[in-house]
């Protein structure tokens, strides 16, 4: 009979709140019993929400990680660069960690904490979600199968919308790669993660090529004031008009995380206030908009991921060639098809939903579950996004990212021996 896991919260946000709401819907399997978060308004209504102590409700982490031990395991959803002292901290005190991706902007680092839960016998779970949805999941089984013979190539493209990229990736929190993560490792390790789960071998070259071409000054429109409501001149024509996307019906993500205060009032505040409401050609961002990516395997596997801002519908499409036969998958249809080459069927097959309380295609909650199961098994059992595994992965991420600035090709053998061994 598995053990009722209690869990400590640090940062109350879009992503921690999806990982604890497991615990209101599962309460004999899992507890909230501390959190650590900077918005006191925030921190209070999580708390009321899980019923929390109030001693045991903390203005930031690093209050809560001076404590001793307040729970079997920590979820940590703070900032990326806040991770790696978060995370090493929480390993000593002896937590089992779930930790969201990234790792840490830092590659080093990222070998640091795996090199430490080893040692520790810590479980030391990343959020690769993507592993966990029927999806990808169905995906993996079919080409294990053998149904298209031999793996020959993966052509995976991540649309990430325009509104999406606007909101997160030019004026939200990932922005900027000097205070947050590139673009690549912010939102893509999701997609490196998923390359290297299915094709299940080392990657021994990468290339990359990308940039920010688009959301930036030059491209404002003539006479477009630095935040929205002041008066801009192509308010009803603009696409990334702030209030077309804050001030509507719609209070759910993106809109929940720009305000706590969720009232047309509190959000028209926001917007004259807040980074929201900032034009988007007038921010601080530096990531990237559009890259491609292209890999060559040991196992003769070859593939290329594309990564660009510029869809209308955000969304994950995959085609995969074997020797036998074709994959063809779209994530946010649930949908895949395969086609054989000997008999020249072609097999649809639709997923079931996994109900819309849970995000990325179904895999947030089935993750905690694999990790609540872990803890139980006393670390003796692997899971399916082990800090081994998310390192390879975010190595991929690290090195396309250094190609794509230096224009070169990168020999992974070398690369990854470098930064193992600094």
């Amino acid at each position: 009979m598995m053990k009722k896991l209690t869990v400590a919260l640090l940062g109350a946000g879009e992503r921690g709140q999806v990982y604890a709401n497991y615990a209101l819907s599962h309460p004999e399997e899992m507890k909230i019993t501390a959190v650590a978060e900077i918005d006191p308004l925030k921190r209070k209504l999580f708390m009321e929400k899980h019923s929390i102590d109030e001693a045991r409700g903390f203005a930031d982490a690093d209050e809560l990680l001076k404590q001793l031990r307040l729970a079997d395991a920590v979820f940590i959803c703070t900032q990326d660069k806040d991770h790696y002292v978060q995370t090493m901290r929480a390993l000593d005190l002896g937590y089992h960690v779930l930790l969201e991706k990234p790792m840490s902007p830092d590659p080093r680092e990222c070998v640091e904490m795996e090199e430490k839960a080893n040692r520790l016998g810590n479980v030391f779970s990343i959020c690769h979600v993507l592993r966990y949805t029927p999806f990808f999941t169905k995906i993996k089984e079919i080409v294990q199968s053998g149904q298209i013979g031999k793996l020959m190539t993966v052509q995976h493209n991540e649309y990430v919308g325009y509104w999406h990229q606007a909101h997160s990736f030019v004026r939200g929190n990932w922005g900027n790669s000097a205070v947050s993560s590139p673009m690549i490792l912010a939102k893509a390790c999701h997609d490196m993660d998923i390359l290297q789960w299915i094709i299940e071998s080392p990657c021994t070259y990468i290339s990359s090529f990308g940039t920010l071409s688009y959301y930036k000054p030059e491209n404002a429109p003539t006479g477009a004031p630095t935040r929205c409501l002041d008066g801009c001149p192509v308010a009803h024509t603009c696409e990334y008009y702030a209030p077309k996307h804050y001030l509507t019906e719609n209070v759910g993500w993106p809109t929940s995380s720009i305000s706590v205060d969720l009232s047309y009032e509190g959000r028209w505040q926001a917007l004259r206030e807040g980074p929201y409401g900032r034009c988007v050609f007038h921010c601080d961002n530096d990531v990237v908009d559009h890259q491609v990516v292209s890999f060559e395997f040991e196992n003769e596997v070859t593939a290329v991921f594309t990564m660009t801002a510029f869809a209308r519908d955000g969304g994950r499409f995959i085609h995969l060639t074997g020797t036998k036969g074709e994959i063809r998958g779209a994530m946010e249809l649930n949908e895949i098809v395969v086609k054989h080459f000997d008999t020249g069927a072609e097999e649809k097959i639709l997923l079931r939903s996994l109900g819309g309380h849970v995000g990325h295609g179904g895999g947030d909650w089935v993750l905690v579950r694999d990790f609540i199961h872990l803890v139980n098994s006393n670390g003796q059992e692997k899971g399916l996004s082990s800090a081994e595994d998310s390192l390879r992965s975010h190595l991929l991420a690290f090195a396309a990212e250094e190609s794509r600035r230096e224009h070169g090709t990168i020999d992974m053998r070398k690369y990854v021996q470098a930064i193992t061994n600094s």
